[in-house]
């Protein structure tokens, strides 16, 4: 499993929220310069983000961007689904019930699965708060 750029600058947009959380809006030119990302690729992706309600929407002179919650409120999973589609390493496990014919004679669909329970167990169990303190552990510790 690879996670495309829309899903890793989708999360990076989110986390760049989080960060600049002042209870002002954000504009997206200016998410783009500090994570040096198109802002035309930006707007597809806010818009994504828009639709399924995890980013609000201010119009106007001083409009921009803010979260819809809470970051403790998004894992990375959520973002990452939402952007990515299934997180499943194969075909089939991406639907709810697996159903290949071969699933009870497949010794290699007991990796798969474990490899996906590891996923979900990382991306379920992060935040967006957390990569924010992350992010705050990495600026402090430039800063000394």
């Amino acid at each position: 499993m690879k996670i495309s750029t829309k899903g890793r600058y989708a999360l990076r947009l989110m986390l760049d929220l989080a960060l600049n959380n002042t209870g002002e809006p954000v504009r997206i030119k200016d998410i783009a310069s500090r994570q040096e990302i198109s802002d035309k690729y930006l707007e597809q992706i806010i818009s994504v983000l828009i639709k399924a309600g995890y980013v609000r929407s201010l119009r106007g002179p001083q409009g921009g961007y803010k979260l819809a919650r809470d970051p403790k409120e998004y894992t990375v999973g959520m973002i990452l689904r939402l952007t990515e589609g299934s997180l499943a390493p194969v075909a089939c496990l991406e639907d709810e019930e697996n159903l290949c014919a071969r699933q009870d004679e497949c010794a290699t669909l007991i990796l798969w699965e474990k490899l996906y329970d590891a996923i979900k167990e990382v991306v379920d169990g992060y935040t967006l708060a957390d990569l924010v303190d992350w992010q705050m552990e990495k600026v402090d510790h430039y800063i000394i």
